[in-house]
């Protein structure tokens, strides 16, 4: 197997579904949960303009977000290379599955404290409403061991979605890939000094249960290929021999189906809880 079919395979690595501490903010807001919201651009929207539906959002998240208890932090990412150029992502989490549900009933209560007056708290939804398309569809996921967390920042980042599918093979065991994984990361992901950010995701509530989702946070995007280069060197670094490297790649390979999705997108780090 060559170094970079083994890439490939190694693209689509998954751990075991594990809380971990990612996006987290301190040792008691361990997300549980992770709600990703595919929303759409109202193409019909005239004389739109990036800085006043920053504000409009914003509007939103000082008042009703950010004193949401039940939300532990929430992201906007906005399309960069996806094969939908409409698409704007929503992503909030949670520490566990009701408060899922309870983070919904309270944006309603801090929305009619925000706006007392029910035709001002119409008239702002209405504007806020009219930025997006009405389609939209939502996916949970649960966090994954392994993260390499972000740096708080208020720069703009690039962030490469690539979505795989596990194969569930029968002569597979978790100790057996826990161990696979656990080099990789510790050796590859953790050394790359282009990769600022890595998460991973399982699949949790969604239509595809084999689904398994990682990010990848980098400065810009020159340093997408960078990446991928830096990525390899310490692949080898760390498996000099070529017969190891086929071995482990041998092993790890029987996890995967080997199909996998590429999506790029870009923070909007104004609207960040």
């Amino acid at each position: 197997m060559k170094t970079s079919k083994v890439m490939l395979l190694l693209g689509l690595l998954l751990l075991m579904v594990i809380p971990s501490t990612i996006f987290a903010q301190s040792e008691n807001q361990r997300p549980a949960y992770i709600t990703v919201t595919t929303g759409h651009w109202n193409m019909d929207y005239e004389n739109f303009d990036r800085k006043e539906w920053i504000a409009v959002e914003k509007e939103f998240l000082d008042k009703v977000a950010k004193k949401n208890e039940f939300i532990i932090r929430s992201f906007i990412f906005l399309h960069r290379f996806t094969p939908d150029n409409t698409e704007i992502i929503f992503v909030n989490t949670y520490s566990s599955w009701d408060n899922i549900d309870k983070a919904s009933q309270r944006n309603n209560e801090l929305a009619k404290e925000a706006w007392p007056d029910e035709a001002k708290r119409e008239e702002y939804f209405k504007k806020r409403n009219a930025y997006y398309a009405d389609t939209h569809s939502d996916e949970i996921y649960v966090p994954i061991a392994g993260a390499k967390m972000l740096a708080p920042s208020d720069k703009e980042m690039i962030w490469l979605v690539v979505k795989g599918h596990f194969a569930f093979p029968e002569d597979g065991s978790r100790k057996e890939f826990d161990t696979l994984s656990k080099e990789y990361l510790d050796n590859v992901i953790n050394k790359n000094e282009y990769i600022k950010g890595y998460y991973q995701h399982g699949h949790a509530w969604g239509a595809d249960r084999t689904e398994y989702v990682r990010a990848f946070v980098i400065e810009s995007m020159g340093d997408l290929d960078k990446m991928g280069k830096r990525s390899t060197e310490l692949f080898k670094e760390h498996w000099p021999d070529e017969a190891k490297r086929k071995e482990f790649g041998k092993k790890m390979s029987k996890y995967f189906t080997g199909k996998h999705g590429d999506y790029i997108y870009t923070s909007v780090p104004e609207l960040t809880k």
